[in-house]
Order: C-alpha cells, then sequence, then structure tokens
C-alpha cells in the first residue's frame, strides 16, 4: 500500500516543474534556497509564507483569523491523529465547541485543579523518594518523562474527568502504555519520502488515505491505530458511566460532566455524535497531559543543566514553604505560585524556548495583505511594509521563531535564560500576540488553547514539589537529548536525582 501511494504522488513532480518557473506576489519575499529540484520553495514548488512577525501572526490569528482557516490536509493529520476534537474544528463547529468546554477552564476551575496537580506531583514525588530510599547510592537516574507523562496522565484524568486512572501506580496500564512515546513513534524522524507524502495529501483524496491508514503495513499508521484504539475505548466507557451517574443526579463541575451535560440537554441538530464526543475526550486527555509533561521535563533539564539557577529556584520555594508554614496552611496556592517571581520566570522561559508546538497552519482564504511590524528586504533590495498573501497560500506561522525573535526578547533570544523575565527584556510590547505573557505557546484568537491557566498551574505545582525534594543533574545521556517535534527525542531523557539538602540558605 505505500508502494501505491508514492507511486499516485509521482505524478505530481510534473506539476512542481510548472510551479518552479512560476512567480506570484511571493516571488520576492526572501526565503532559504532549496537544493533539490522537487522541493524547491513548497513540497512541489508551491509559494509557502512562514510568519514570524508579530503584526502579521496577530492579523492571521487574532483579528483577521475567518480570512486564515486551517489547512485542509493539516486538518486530515489532525483527524487521524485525534478526531473531530476541537483542534480539529473550524468555524461554527470550533464556536459550538469551545462554548461547551469554556466553563471547564474557568478561574475557579482552575484553583480546583492547583489541589489536583499537587497531589499528583506529590504521589509521584513519594515514589522517587522511595526509590532513592530503597538504593545503594544517595543518587539514582531515572527517565523524566516517563514519570512526568503518567503524573500529569492521573491529574488531568481526575481533574477534567473525574477519574482515578492510577497510571503512577501501573505504568502497564493501556491508555498510559499507549500514549508513551506517541508522538515520536507517529511523526518523529521522518524520511525525505515522508515528508514529501505527507505534505501532497492536499492532492490526494481524503478516502485514498484513510484507507491507507487503515489497511498500511507502515509502523506509523499501525501506532496511531493502536492508540485511537485503545483511547476511543477508555472514552466510550467513561461516557457510559458519566451519563448513568448524571441520570442519577450526581455530577461534578468538572469538564467531562459539561461536556457530556451539554449533550444531553442539546438540541438534536446541535449533539455530538459518539465520534465528536470521544474525540473532544481524546484531545483533552492527549493536550491535557503530554504537552505538560513534556514542558517539565524541559524546564528539569535546562536546571540540570545550570545548578546555580536550580538553587536559587529551590531557595525561593523553601523560602515561601517557610511563609505558608507560618500562616497554618500545608499546600501553596494558585495566588503563592504567582508571587514567586524566579518560580514564573523559569515557567515562561521554558514554554518560550521549548515550546511544544513549534509552528501552526493557516491557509489565505482570499488575497490578503498582511501588515509588518518590521519591514523586509526583497530579492531586488526594495523594502515592503506589508506582504502580499495570494488566495490559497500555505502560511506556517512559526511558534518557535516568534518566541525566539531577538526584537521582542532581546539578543540572546536563542539562549535559555529566566533572568529576562526579571530584569524586563521581556516586558509586553506592543506589536505582541499570544494570550499568556506575550508568548505564543497556546496560541492566540479564537483558536487559542483553552486549558493554558490548567498547564501553567500544572507546570508551577510540578516544578515546586520536585525541587523541593531533590536536587536534579545531568548524566551522560542526557548531554546528548535531542528535540524532535516539540518532544524529547528518543522519549528517553534519564536525569540524576537526589535529595536536596534541607537547608540552602548558605
Amino acid at each position: 500500500m505505500d508502494r501505491y501511494l508514492t507511486l499516485l504522488c509521482l505524478p505530481l513532480a510534473a506539476y512542481a516543474s510548472y510551479k518552479r518557473f512560476t512567480r506570484t506576489p511571493l516571488s520576492q519575499v526572501r526565503g532559504p534556497k532549496s537544493t533539490s529540484f522537487i522541493f524547491v520553495k513548497g513540497i512541489l514548488g508551491e509559494d509557502q509564507l512562514v510568519v514570524a512577525d508579530p503584526k502579521a501572526l496577530s492579523r492571521i490569528l487574532s483579528s483577521a483569523s475567518q480570512h486564515f482557516p486551517k489547512v485542509p490536509e493539516r486538518r486530515m493529520l489532525t483527524f487521524m491523529a485525534l478526531g473531530k476534537g476541537i483542534i480539529w474544528a473550524e468555524g461554527v463547529t470550533s464556536t459550538n465547541d469551545r462554548k461547551i468546554l469554556s466553563p471547564g477552564f474557568g478561574a475557579a476551575e482552575s484553583r480546583a485543579f492547583m489541589a489536583i496537580s499537587q497531589a499528583s506531583a506529590q504521589s509521584m514525588v513519594a515514589r522517587w523518594m522511595e526509590l532513592v530510599n530503597a538504593g545503594n547510592s544517595d543518587k539514582i537516574v531515572l527517565d523524566i518523562p516517563s514519570w512526568v507523562s503518567r503524573a500529569t496522565l492521573d491529574a488531568i484524568g481526575q481533574g477534567a474527568f473525574d477519574v482515578q486512572l492510577g497510571s503512577l501506580d501501573n505504568a502497564e496500564i493501556p491508555l498510559a502504555k499507549s500514549y508513551q512515546g506517541m508522538m515520536m513513534n507517529i511523526f518523529g524522524t521522518p524520511s525525505v519520502l515522508q515528508i514529501f507524502v505527507q505534505e501532497a495529501l492536499k492532492y490526494i483524496p481524503k478516502l485514498i488515505v484513510k484507507s491507507w491508514v487503515k489497511y498500511t503495513p507502515n509502523h506509523r499508521a499501525a501506532r496511531l491505530c493502536e492508540v485511537n484504539s485503545v483511547v476511543t475505548a477508555t472514552a466510550r466507557s467513561m461516557v457510559i458511566e458519566k451519563a448513568e451517574s448524571l441520570l442519577q443526579g450526581k455530577g461534578s463541575r468538572d469538564i467531562f460532566t459539561l461536556l457530556v451535560k451539554a449533550n444531553m440537554d442539546a438540541e438534536a441538530k446541535n449533539k455530538l455524535s459518539d465520534e465528536e464526543l470521544y474525540s473532544q475526550m481524546r484531545v483533552i486527555l492527549f493536550a491535557g497531559h503530554e504537552t505538560t509533561s513534556n514542558t517539565v521535563s524541559w524546564a528539569l533539564l535546562e536546571l540540570a543543566r545550570k545548578p546555580e539557577l536550580q538553587s536559587r529556584l529551590r531557595s525561593e520555594i523553601r523560602q515561601h514553604e517557610s511563609v505558608i508554614h507560618a500562616r497554618g496552611d500545608t499546600h501553596f496556592t494558585v495566588s503563592d505560585l504567582e508571587n514567586m517571581p524566579l518560580l514564573n520566570a523559569v515557567v515562561k522561559e521554558t514554554l518560550r524556548y521549548h515550546c511544544v508546538v513549534p509552528q501552526l497552519y493557516r491557509m489565505a482564504a482570499e488575497d490578503y495583505v498582511l501588515p509588518l511590524s518590521q519591514p523586509i528586504t526583497t530579492e531586488s533590495g526594495e523594502l515592503m511594509h506589508e506582504v502580499l498573501a495570494p488566495k490559497g497560500t500555505r502560511i506556517i506561522t512559526s511558534v518557535a521563531a516568534y518566541n525566539r525573535n531577538k526584537d521582542m526578547w532581546g539578543e540572546d533570544a536563542d539562549v535559555f535564560n529566566p533572568d529576562r523575565w526579571l530584569d524586563g527584556i521581556a516586558k509586553d510590547k506592543e506589536a505582541a500576540t499570544g494570550v499568556y505573557s506575550s508568548l505564543l505557546t497556546f496560541g492566540s484568537g479564537t483558536h487559542a488553547c483553552l486549558g493554558w491557566r490548567f498547564a501553567v498551574i500544572e507546570v508551577q505545582a510540578f516544578l515546586v514539589e520536585i525541587l523541593s525534594q531533590f536536587e536534579i543533574s545531568l548524566t551522560e545521556e542526557a548531554k546528548r537529548v535531542r528535540r524532535e517535534f516539540g518532544e524529547i527525542g528518543g522519549v528517553q531523557l534519564p536525569l540524576a536525582i537526589s535529595v536536596a539538602p534541607p537547608d540552602e540558605d548558605t
């Protein structure tokens, strides 16, 4: 089947020879030089626009987002991975989905999720302590993403679905096991041919693509089908239990309850099908734990690389712990976390420097002139203060490039430096976009991440619990870690942990 799909793509190369010599309004915009005849410009010679300019991004993702819908072939990939959930949705469907889900992500719900995140982090830390105490050395090596992924999965299970998943206690439960390394297994380290086929999806009928995914022996497609089967089965079981609970007059304000209840009360034309309901759950389960897990893992890696920074952060955590104990409390509140400058600087810098989703894909629905915050120089040497994106142009909105824009973040934007958030360099800028601290990590506008507050709180809570108890240090393997698809390459990040000294005031 792979061979036939490849053969189907080959005639498209002829199209490339035509596009190779076709000029458009974007032809004068500077871009990287191609080293391949086939991969000139876009995958088949089309002009594509990569955007990192804050003003243009704000127009594409926020104020004029209706003119820049999601790219159809990328929506197809999203559908195959997560179904017809909120990430796939567009237009009226997206508006309806957000209307149903938004109440579950409010301020009160965020505060409730704080306690759940703390409890999950504390459970993980307790197991780490047991392993350290049982070892022959004062230091042990752990695969950080594996542990944090299961802990955050338990947190989102309870916080969003009011369900105890128990993946920390049992790493072999099907749901936790299916998610382990999912994105790397499916999208990581693609070959040149795989990149070509993925980008050529726009020219291939959807029915053929769906059939290929279902029947091909390709290991990536098989892994995708395996995950979908396990997660859908879990979602189906949860929906049945929740519906029975609601019929008995029980239920809370967790996201899942709101979703099921809204669907039970909705008019027939607005009801979600079973497939759509399961898809929303798949999105929440995946996005609600995997992205947070990776952010925590990246933060711990950076802190292991910078022991002095780690020591400063631990000192801040313990100072606030003393204040909390003095007032008679035992747990941090959301307000406590917000009042920890260095903790927030580390979280923001991790989200900036290690954004989980490096780019978003849009398409110009009509000819549109994009304003620029800084002029660009064309191939002929002229200055352009705006760019015309012709109808149909594929646009890559580069989250990673925006988050490392030196005009926004300073000359050392390519360096991990949390102090930029403390010395005023990373202050809000007029042309900035994004829902959190002028970062584009959680998106912007009508498709911004609904759960960004949950994510920030969870990362804060995990770092506080981990660093309060442990010192994190590098291993030889961790010095060779690579980044792929926003994740830690190879899935593994072995870091050494040891019990932190009780007093670091000196």
